[in-house]
Parts: C-alpha cells; structure tokens; sequence
C-alpha cells in the first residue's frame, strides 16, 4: 500500500498520450474512437494530472473518426478541467490537424508539416479494362443512386455532382471546427482552407500552431524541473504481434505509406 503523506510536497504529472498513424475505423488497425477511449479515459483521469500532452503524427484519414476523437478530447478536458497540450512530430494533416486543433494549444517542431484543412475522395474506373477483357457488368438496384460512383461503370455527372456536394459538407465541417479551437489566433486575411500544407514556422504566423517547442522542455518550463510523465497508448492484441494479422496489417501499412508520402514523408 503507497502512503500518501500531507506534508510531502507531490511533483506534478503529465500524462501523454501517443497518437501516430492514419485514422480509420476500428479493426484496421488504425487510430479511431473505439480503441483510444479508454486510453483517453485512463490518461485524464488517473493521478489528476496537470496536463494531458499529446504526441502526434498523422496524416489524416477518416472525417467521422477523427471528429470523434477530438470530440472525447474536448469532453475530458472540459469535464475534469484539464488542459491539453498538442505537440506535432513529422506531420499533423487533413484529419491529424483535426485532432491538434482539439487542444487547448499546439506546438511543433521546426519541419513539421501542418494544415491540409480540405477532404478528398479517391476511386478508380476499370469499365474500359472489363470491356476489354470482353467482362460484361450486371448490376440491378432498387434506387437511382445505389450505384453511385460504380468503379466498373462509366463516371456519371450527377454521381460527381453528389459527391461534391458531401464532400463540401464535410469541409465546412471542419473549417468551423478549426475556427471554433483557434479562434482569434487564426489570420483573418489569409485562405486557410484550401487543403494546403505548411510547415511549423508559417502555421504560426497562420495561428494554426501557437508556436515551436518539443515536449519534455516545454512541460519542464510550464510544470517545472520536477515534472513527472505518466505514458499512454494502445496495445496490440497478443495475436497480432506473432503474426496472426500479417495479411491485414501489410495492406494497412500499405496505405498508411501512401497517406504519408503525400507530404514528402
């Protein structure tokens, strides 16, 4: 039993939570709400710490995940009154900014790559090739648009026309949800929205990052010397770790090596 003594002065703790890799829906071995809410519960809550430091790296990824995240982010936070403190390693783009911008402030190092405020949707067509090959496509719905964006059909105007009009939605989305974290820090002046990408020191003078600084010099200048660390992160299932996922976790990372390479990394 650990004795907790009233005239032992405590040094502060600040839990950190590691959240690298893209953003997708759970059994894909990415980044999404399912897994990370009881880290997120264990880091906010456990030894009332000082702060919650986020360790990110992510391209981006799924719209709905990374909402959620930031979403329970900005809950605990709220409900326990603890601040978060976002610190980007390589990148923090599309959906990765989404989750930085769920912190209280954002800091990163000088060649990290930021932004990318837009969303993109990415298919194939392979009617040409069927045809070719002499297939033929037979399809029978209920409902003009069940076919919507059929890879092995033609592209049809109006199916593009829908789809532009989800995709516009969700990146009004996730413009008022940057306005609403960053607020007046942001630059009136300037189209932040595009989906362009900067690194550190232009995210600044953008006020889409606070400023430069790495994690352990930052927390000992806000916390002190004495600052303790408490990590978090999610575990793999024991079978995944010999293999038994092999197939699916390659094709994971296959795409994971793609978001990435968008930005040069």
């Amino acid at each position: 039993m650990k004795l907790s003594l009233p005239f032992v002065k405590k040094h502060p703790c600040v839990a950190v939570v590691r959240l690298s890799g893209s953003i997708g829906m759970a059994g894909r071995g990415a980044l999404n709400d399912t897994t990370l809410a009881p880290v997120l519960e264990k880091a906010f809550r456990k030894g009332k710490p000082a702060a919650v430091a986020i360790e990110l790296n992510s391209p981006g990824g799924s719209p709905v995940q990374s909402s959620l995240i930031g979403a329970r982010i900005r809950r605990l936070s709220e409900e326990l009154d603890v601040p978060v403190i976002a610190f980007v390693e390589d990148v923090a783009a599309s959906g990765g900014y989404w989750l930085a911008a769920a912190a209280d402030e954002i800091w990163a190092d000088d060649s990290s790559v930021l932004g990318s405020i837009g969303v993109i949707s990415a298919g194939f067509g392979a009617h040409v090739f069927l045809a070719r090959q002499g297939f033929e496509r037979r399809v029978h719905t209920a409902g003009q648009s069940k076919s919507m964006l059929d890879p092995f059909a033609p592209e049809k105007k109006e199916d593009v026309a829908r789809l532009q009009g989800l995709l516009g939605d969700i990146h009004e989305n996730f413009i008022d949800h940057v306005k609403a974290r960053r607020g007046d820090k942001l630059d009136q002046s300037a189209d932040l929205f595009t989906g362009e990408v900067w690194l550190a020191r232009r995210a600044q003078e953008l006020g889409l990052i606070d400023g430069i600084a790495h994690l352990k010099p930052k927390m000992q200048e806000r916390f002190g010397d004495k600052v303790k660390f408490r990590r978090y992160g999610v575990r793999k299932p024991i079978w995944t770790r010999f293999g038994a996922s092999f197939a699916q976790d390659a094709i994971a990372g296959l795409e994971e090596r793609a978001a990435y390479a968008r930005f040069g990394l």
